[in-house]
């Protein structure tokens, strides 16, 4: 369809997603996000894919949830309420996910980053937890990306919200390797024929022995734990005033005058 946000290709056992919503950053709109939730569910319920691949257009990754959807909603019909069944979906998936990043990722963009089992970046690509500079949480994010970086880079990261490179994002454990732009396709495909050389059964159980003890249920109450706070500071005047203002290319509110 000329009109999706979102494609979906299987090729050899492999299941290429890829975001297509380059005039927004890959911005994870209500369209782009239904139609994610979809390819993934065709991926994990397709017996012949082994592995999912998470690509992009455009320059950008995913910048996050789309803030000018946010702008002006109530609690209750922030886009946040739906990321985490896609986050779940990516975390607990049977078939290994792989993120191709040729680009930056923000914000929730990174959650999806950080939910994939394997991540690849090109060396120019750049992150940020930018949430608190426009005065929401990254609530919901903290469940798949706390478990992967070191503590001290956690607390610098998450409170500045300073942008940070490809290279940091794989010594503090975001992501597995930074490379040149024209490496990024090898990288990638290095992995993806490790990962279909195994059992499928065995590598779907040793993805289950690799979270541990924490069942889709309970991921399911993590979540929720979160949500409140991410939704209500979305909704929240400052967090309105925060999505306002970045609209407006303009300093929030409570940034002191120099």
């Amino acid at each position: 369809m000329a009109d999706e946000l979102v494609h979906y290709v299987v090729d050899r056992g492999v299941a290429t997603i890829t975001l297509d919503s380059p005039s927004n950053r890959n911005a994870l709109s209500s369209q782009l996000r239904a139609e994610l939730k979809q390819h993934l569910t065709s991926a994990i319920d397709d017996n012949a894919v082994r592995v999912i691949v998470l690509d992009h257009t455009g320059p950008v990754f995913c910048a996050g949830m789309d803030l000018k959807e946010a702008r002006g909603s109530g609690a209750g019909d922030q886009g946040v309420n739906e990321f985490p069944q896609l986050l779940t979906q990516i975390m607990t998936s049977p078939k290994p996910v792989v993120a191709k990043l040729a680009g930056p990722a923000r914000a929730g963009g990174v959650g999806i980053v950080a939910a994939a089992d394997i991540a690849v970046a090109v060396e120019d690509a750049t992150f940020a937890f930018s949430e608190v500079r426009i005065g929401v949480v990254p609530a919901v994010i903290s469940i798949p990306v706390l478990p992967r970086l070191l503590p001290r880079a956690a607390h610098e990261l998450f409170l500045t919200g300073e942008q940070f490179t490809a290279k940091r994002a794989a010594d503090i454990g975001l992501i597995n390797s930074a490379v040149p732009a024209d490496a990024l396709d090898d990288e990638v495909g290095r992995f993806v024929k490790a990962l279909v050389a195994g059992g499928p059964q065995a590598v779907a159980a040793t993805k289950e022995l690799l979270r541990g003890d924490v069942t889709a249920d309970d991921l399911a109450k993590s979540f929720n734990d979160m949500l409140s706070l991410s939704a209500r500071f979305f909704a929240s005047e400052e967090g309105q005033e925060g999505i306002t203002a970045f609209a407006q290319k303009r300093k929030p509110n409570w940034i002191p005058e120099s």
